[in-house]
């Protein structure tokens, strides 16, 4: 399965299954804190960053508050999801 994960204005879309909201929470904050010095893994347990996809894969969408709004792209995008019948979950609460 391929899926978008979006956290305030960025995103990452991931293969792997639809995470539930611990897990979703657990990957925006591995990939969004930057850790100078680090290398950040591309895989996160189930979950690995692909770096492209074609729109017509992704199975399903979570978005995590973050403090900005959601980029137009992605947004179109996910707009486009919710046409096609795709669910999008919305999380209550960010990951802060």
């Amino acid at each position: 399965m391929v899926g978008i994960l979006v956290h305030g204005n960025n995103h990452f879309i991931l293969s792997g299954p639809l995470p539930d909201d611990a897990a979703a929470l657990a990957l925006v904050r591995h990939w969004s804190i930057v850790q100078i010095g680090e290398a950040k893994s591309l895989s996160f347990g189930q979950w690995q960053i692909r770096s492209k996809e074609f729109r017509e894969n992704l199975e399903w969408a979570v978005i995590v508050p973050g403090d900005r709004e959601t980029s137009l792209g992605v947004a179109q995008l996910l707009g486009e999801l919710s046409a096609r019948g795709v669910t999008i979950r919305r999380l209550c609460r960010g990951c802060w």
